[in-house]
């Protein structure tokens, strides 16, 4: 608050309610900011009677055989990175349009994924959203092979050493960019603050 004894401004046209309403103004300015204020771990030393717990990504499945997560709550503050859809490297460099099934196509991708979040200093284990494109396949009569995709899925996602599950949209498209193209994914990572 400012002390009473601060020095009106000798303007003979700042009448006494002026200057009063120019005090309760900065007044009010000075507690709503001292409010907005984040209190520090330094400024609550020897307040807090137990430790604050570090924000986390807060995740939930529908079931504990579930292979994705139902849901992700990111905490305030969380730094996000976003993973442009990938497809599959050729099996054999020889032959740029042999990619394989759904399954070997989300192997390939998935082992990219995870390379380039490693390079970044990310891991698998931050992916908190996937979005999965399938083609159909002929013989699942023009379906697409979620089965496939999902038993490759698991061996990257919610494992013993890798836990975390990503919440994920699997939808069939026409097409993708290569005719022998059957499985594009894309993620959004996150890291806690």
């Amino acid at each position: 608050m400012l002390p009473r004894d601060v020095a009106k401004p000798k303007a003979p046209d700042f009448p006494e309610w002026k200057y009063q309403m120019t005090l309760k103004t900065l007044s009010t300015i000075m507690v709503s900011a001292a409010l907005a204020l984040p209190v520090t771990p330094a400024m609550a030393k020897g307040h807090a009677k137990t430790p604050v717990a570090k924000p986390a990504i807060e995740r939930t499945a529908s079931g504990p055989t579930a292979i994705i997560a139902s849901t992700a709550m990111l905490p305030a503050g969380s730094r996000m990175l976003y993973l442009s859809g990938s497809t599959a490297s050729p099996i054999d460099p020889s032959k740029p349009e042999e990619f394989g099934d759904t399954a070997t196509q989300t192997k390939s991708i998935l082992t990219k994924m995870k390379a380039q979040l490693e390079g970044m200093g990310w891991s698998l284990s931050d992916i908190v959203k996937v979005n999965v494109f399938l083609v159909g396949v002929a013989d699942k009569g023009g379906h697409m092979d979620a089965p496939g995709m999902n038993e490759v899925f698991k061996t990257f996602f919610g494992t013993t050493e890798q836990p975390n599950k990503p919440t994920r949209s699997t939808v069939q498209v026409a097409a993708l960019g290569r005719p022998t193209t059957l499985v594009e994914i894309e993620a959004i990572a996150a890291k806690a603050p």
